[in-house]
Parts: structure tokens; C-alpha cells; sequence
């Protein structure tokens, strides 16, 4: 049984918090292209994961909490906060994050924004 879109991305989310990079890869396509909040894109997956692999580790008290999911079809939209302390102060940054996925339950595109100024 494949997964569901949700499950997928729920789960590429947990183990990008938890850095296990062989469960993250799991879930996207080999192809997958991430594009980020200043058009920054990561293509293929191994170069998208080494990307992660290569930042998250040196985030001082990171943490990612959802807020919430919307699912339609193929596309999952995640609203979270990611925190991490920067200059012993903590910063929250607010985002969204598209996710496409296939017939086969991966991850093919990531597209993320982010929410400036307060709420």
C-alpha cells in the first residue's frame, strides 16, 4: 500500500527534524526540485539532501511545529514555524510549504514561502 500525500510529507518533515537523511530521501523523487523563499532551487535529490544535511545539523535549538495541513489531491500545503536561536535570542520564522507528489506517494516539487514582518 503506498502512502498518502499527507503521509509522506508528514513524514519527510519529521525526519528532516530528526536528520535522518535516508528516510528523507524515501520520500522524494529522484527528480524533486525545491524551490525556496529567494528562488533558490535544489535539483536532484541527492543534491537537495545534501543541502539539508549541510545546514539543519548547525542550527542552535532548532524546532519545527505544524500548524496546519490542507490536502487537495497530489498537493499538500503546510503552514509551520521553525525556530532557532541566533545570536542567544530565539527566532520564529512562519512559512508555507507546497508540496507536489506523485502517483507513487513522492515528493516532486517543494516550493516555500515565508511570512515577513508580525502577526
Amino acid at each position: 500500500m503506498r502512502p498518502t500525500p499527507e503521509l509522506t510529507v508528514r513524514r519527510y518533515l519529521d525526519r528532516l527534524v530528526h536528520h535522518d537523511w535516508p528516510a528523507v530521501a524515501e520520500c522524494l523523487d529522484r527528480d524533486v526540485v525545491r524551490v525556496g523563499p529567494f528562488a533558490d532551487t535544489y535539483t536532484p535529490r541527492d543534491r537537495y539532501v545534501a543541502f539539508l544535511a549541510s545546514v539543519l545539523p548547525a542550527l542552535v535549538d532548532y524546532e519545527l511545529v505544524v500548524e496546519r495541513t490542507v490536502v487537495r489531491g497530489p498537493v499538500v500545503m503546510v503552514q509551520l514555524s521553525e525556530t532557532m536561536t541566533i545570536d542567544g535570542a530565539p527566532d520564529v520564522t512562519r512559512e508555507v510549504l507546497v508540496f507536489d507528489t506523485d502517483p507513487s506517494g513522492r515528493i516532486t516539487r517543494i516550493e516555500i514561502f515565508i511570512q515577513r514582518g508580525t502577526a
